[in-house]
């Protein structure tokens, strides 16, 4: 096992660093130039070249690509994500401020889509071909198919314009006003575990139709164990590591649709941030973010690999 985490560990910093160099490449294949975007939101005067060469030299831009990338690097080593190019503010404060923003929202709608998508798929298997199965499945293929941003915007106009139950946007924090916060996060809670749980709904209602059909079920049933007994001790063990690799995926997802969700919803956190600093160019902050995206998926995954031999003593790492 310790050899297996250190392996794994080993090829997940790999994965960061080809993933802190995509997105370094890729901010700086873009069009357009962010020294003049700060300008103009600085001053409305006359710039000389000799002057966006300082600006220039001030923001490290003067340097070879690859410099630029040793430089970076070596502050995220040192816990320096470095400083905005539009307010010169430091990114890890500003980070450390809108990060449990996200982690809030993306917690709950995670928890949301496994307490409730994983009953509801084993719930369907044992009652396969009943209303309340096909009643599920339906709206499953439904949640997967829905965009996240249209779903929030026909929400908006239905729970905050039409009936006028809930805010229309924004966040408080739970522990400034609990119930207005309770209140402001129904919608993009729902919006971001819509998907997750649809799939692990429909996951676990595959993968317990599979296990409920062996040999070893059908042993349990002849045996006379309640119903209950065979489906929690004997088949959801067994049929969970499908829906635990797909929960791993779903935090990736979820991480993903709260760009758009908290756009939506005009939400401070990190995928309001994200959408803000790519508009604007601002480099440290896109390379902080998705770096910090990348990381929780990579843990998340390196989690879901562990939980394996829990699941499955068969399950033996080499």
């Amino acid at each position: 096992m310790t050899a297996y985490i250190i392996r794994r560990l080993i090829l997940a910093v790999i994965v960061l660093v080809l993933v802190s160099m995509f997105v370094f490449l890729a901010m700086r294949l873009l069009p357009g130039d962010p020294v003049l975007m700060f300008v103009s939101s600085s001053s409305v005067q006359e710039i000389t070249d000799e002057q966006l060469e300082s600006l220039r030299h001030e923001f490290g831009l003067d340097k070879v690509l690859p410099m630029q990338y040793l430089d970076w690097i070596s502050g995220v080593l040192h816990g320096d994500l470095g400083r905005s190019i539009l307010n010169h503010s430091p990114v890890t404060q500003e980070i450390l401020r809108r990060l449990p923003i996200t982690i809030h929202l993306g917690a709950l709608a995670f928890i949301i889509a496994v307490i409730i998508g994983i009953p509801a798929g084993v719930l369907c298997a044992v009652r396969r071909g009943s209303w309340l199965d096909n009643f599920i499945t339906t709206l499953s293929n439904i949640g997967i198919t829905i965009p996240v941003f249209w779903l929030g915007i026909i929400l908006i106009y239905v729970f905050a314009l039409y009936f006028e139950w809930l805010p229309v946007m924004g966040y408080t924090s739970p522990f400034e006003d609990f119930w207005l916060s309770t209140k402001k996060i129904i919608m993009p809670v729902f919006c971001l575990a819509l998907g997750p749980l649809a799939g692990n709904a429909r996951q676990a209602r595959s993968s317990m139709l599979e296990v409920i059909h062996k040999d070893y079920i059908r042993t349990a049933w002849s045996k006379g164990l309640r119903e209950r007994t065979i489906i929690i001790k004997h088949a959801l063990k067994n049929g969970l590591m499908p829906v635990v690799t797909l929960s791993g995926i779903g935090i990736g997802a979820i991480l993903g649709g709260s760009v758009l969700i908290e756009q939506v919803f005009n939400i401070p956190g990190m995928g309001r941030l994200a959408v803000t600093s790519v508009m604007n160019q601002d480099y440290p902050y896109v390379q902080a973010i998705a770096l910090i995206m990348a990381i929780s998926i990579v843990f998340a995954n390196l989690l879901v690999d562990i939980s394996y031999g829990w699941l499955d003593p068969r399950v033996h790492y080499e």
